[in-house]
């Protein structure tokens, strides 16, 4: 465990917010993505505090020690962006950078979009900025469209996560079997030691489960330990997935919420870094190409090869060392 670390717990947004802290100076407050932890971060928290930054990595909404609402709109993206927000005005420093990975990504985006006035800075990994959703055709939704995409023989993990109480049932069966098939199929690890033979791009056979999909290591990779595992088994038995998993259930509301947003750009400084053999969520090209075009004040972009998912634990020292550059030229 961290040594040094403050663990708090505020009233906010209508819930109770876990995150901890480390170190004195600017703040840089980290969102963490599905199915982790505050914890996702440990390494960039070491590395901000020792280099003068206040790191500060939220447990959210549905996770560990924060609440966990049953009703699923409690989880749509303005009650997230809301969690943030609030963290942000209780550390009473003005405003702050706020960073985000997988489903943390599009929370530190919107974040950053919605409250200019809070958030300085934006910095993100694996989830590229696609910008607000407008309104779709009357009969259209995303779930719609992504089983379009999907073909009537495949599932998608976004839609697989939609029913409530299957994805439950399949992901809670055995949680430490899911949290080391979640952290090792989409590393990549699982393409370079030959266990999978292409990235997994979320889309599996109709019929199956998404625990199936998960291919288990006979060893651990090397940026995770058995006491890694053991704290991500613990935070999630503390919950259950639901939480996690209604977050996906809310994709449908994106579009009426975002899209007042339309045509409005982040200008902030901006930081953008993702693996190479990470597709699980539109990590792919022509994303990157269009965040590129999206993003007023881009800074910093880089793709590490033979990286996959869970990039600020695999690849540890280079995302914190590029995130401190970043972090620097703010000043």
């Amino acid at each position: 465990m961290i040594s040094d670390l403050e663990e708090h717990v505020i009233e906010g947004n209508g819930i109770q917010i876990h995150y901890v802290t480390k170190g004195e100076g600017p703040a840089v407050v980290m969102c963490h993505g599905f199915p982790e932890s505050w914890y996702s971060w440990r390494h960039q928290i070491d590395a901000l505090a020792q280099a003068g930054y206040q790191a500060v990595a939220m447990s959210m909404r549905g996770y560990g020690k924060t609440s966990a609402p049953q009703a699923i709109d409690a989880y749509d993206i303005n009650h997230l962006v809301g969690d943030v927000v609030a963290v942000a005005n209780h550390l009473n420093q003005g405003p702050v950078v706020v960073a985000g990975h997988d489903w943390g990504a599009p929370v530190a985006w919107f974040a950053a979009l919605m409250r200019p006035d809070l958030f300085r800075a934006v910095a993100c990994l694996s989830v590229p900025y696609t910008g607000p959703i407008g309104a779709l055709p009357e009969g259209i939704d995303l779930n719609g469209l992504m089983a379009q995409a999907a073909g009537p023989d495949r599932d998608y993990y976004r839609l697989f996560f939609q029913e409530p109480g299957k994805a439950e049932a399949d992901l809670e069966a055995d949680i430490y079997k899911t949290m080391r098939g979640f952290l090792y199929a989409i590393s990549g690890d699982a393409l370079r030691n030959g266990d999978i033979s292409e990235p997994f791009d979320g889309h599996f056979p109709a019929g199956e489960a998404m625990t199936d999909q998960l291919v288990s290591p006979d060893e651990l990779p090397p940026w995770l330990t058995e006491d890694d595992l053991h704290f991500y088994v613990e935070e999630i038995t503390r919950t259950g997935f639901r939480g996690g998993l209604n977050w996906y259930r809310n994709i449908n509301r994106l579009p009426a919420i975002t899209g007042p947003f339309l045509g409005s750009t982040i200008e902030q400084p901006s930081f953008y870094m993702g693996g190479s053999t990470d597709l699980i969520a539109g990590n792919t090209p022509e994303a990157i190409s269009a965040m590129q075009q999206a993003l007023g004040d881009l800074r910093h972009c880089e793709i590490i090869e033979g990286a996959g998912h869970w990039l600020q634990q695999e690849c540890a020292s280079e995302v914190s060392s590029a995130m401190l550059t970043f972090l620097e030229g703010l000043d």
